[in-house]
């Protein structure tokens, strides 16, 4: 694909994963860029009136105001998402991104990068019975989307992104992007180290920064689209962002060492245990809560960082993840 002859169209562009992608696809290639967003003053990361940059305005659920783009849209990254009312997850989440493919141009349209969540897939890539059967609105509504997707008429055009956890933006108010909710969540996950630290649990997680899902995102945005040759997989292909797996201890030591706080000697937190507490304690969880705490482990194999599509990480370690966010560091920078 020559980028000089690009038209992409990033959904979802005023939040931060889509701020990150704009502004790389800004940076590196000469597209025109549509950006979607509901509020413009929220577009902070690049400048709304860029000669290559035209803004559409509106909800997702009115995707028939922007017919005459999307029939000349060349590549189109879905960020935009809706989660918390069931209503508007449904028509945002599922009948949105339908009505959105069918006013494309099979004839003009070559790439498709649709954002998911790594929560509806197991171990192995494969959609997880679970997120069907009670996962919440958010959960429901990607798990049907998905198994939609699969079987379109588009699917060989489509790259199926699943996050893991998304670290971005900073906490001192100093970056351009928007910060994550994740990101914004560090200085409160710093307040409760003072019991953290006596706490060691049975789990391991991804993550990833935004950045670098922007930086995954535009190796396959300016490269030529080819066909799934993933194993185990169908025209779809299925993608997991995501740097190494890092258990919680693990987690939560770095933590403690970036805040000086230090740690003792752990209580493990079985799961009986954690059952037991749940049952004596005032705390409200789901059916899908109970899944995740039985499941502990969120692990996929393979999770993609950019090393895999030929990029360098911006945030390939929790430490520089920590780095990056801005939360202060009281603890000895670790040498080595």
């Amino acid at each position: 694909m020559s980028s000089k002859q690009a038209r992409i169209l990033v959904t979802g562009a005023s939040g931060c994963v889509g701020q990150y992608i704009s502004r790389w696809l800004l940076d590196h290639t000469e597209a025109e860029l549509l950006l979607w967003l509901r509020d413009p003053q929220k577009l902070t990361a690049v400048p709304p009136n860029h000669p290559r940059i035209r803004l559409l305005i509106g909800d997702l659920r009115n995707t028939d105001r922007f017919i005459a783009e999307l029939t000349t849209v060349t590549r189109l990254i879905h960020t935009a998402t809706a989660w918390g009312d069931p209503e508007r997850a449904e028509q945002v989440n599922v009948v949105a991104v339908k009505r959105m493919l069918q006013l494309l141009n099979p004839a003009v349209i070559e790439q498709i990068i649709y954002f998911s969540t790594a929560s509806i897939l197991d171990r192995n890539l494969q959609p997880l019975p679970q997120a069907l059967a009670y996962g919440t609105e958010y959960i429901q509504t990607k798990a049907r989307c998905l198994q939609d997707l699969e079987t379109h008429p588009l699917a060989d055009r489509i790259i199926a992104v699943f996050p893991t956890l998304v670290f971005g933006g900073r906490l001192d108010g100093t970056s351009p992007f928007p910060t994550s909710y994740l990101t914004q969540g560090l200085a409160e996950a710093s307040q409760w180290l003072w019991l953290a630290r006596w706490l060691r649990a049975d789990a391991s997680f991804h993550f990833i920064h935004a950045e670098d899902i922007a930086r995954i995102c535009g190796q396959f945005t300016t490269t030529s689209h080819q066909p799934n040759r993933e194993p185990g997989q169908g025209a779809l292909r299925r993608i997991v962002m995501g740097q190494p797996a890092i258990s919680v201890n693990d987690a939560v030591a770095t933590l403690c060492r970036w805040r000086g706080v230090r740690r003792t000697p752990g209580i493990p937190l079985w799961p009986w245990l954690i059952e037991f507490l749940i049952r004596i304690l005032p705390i409200d969880i789901n059916e899908w809560d109970r899944f995740s705490i039985r499941q502990r482990h969120f692990i996929h194999e393979p999770a993609s960082p950019p090393e895999r599509f030929g990029s360098t990480s911006h945030a390939a370690s929790l430490e520089e993840v920590l780095a990056d966010s801005g939360l202060p560091q009281r603890g000895k920078p670790r040498i080595g």
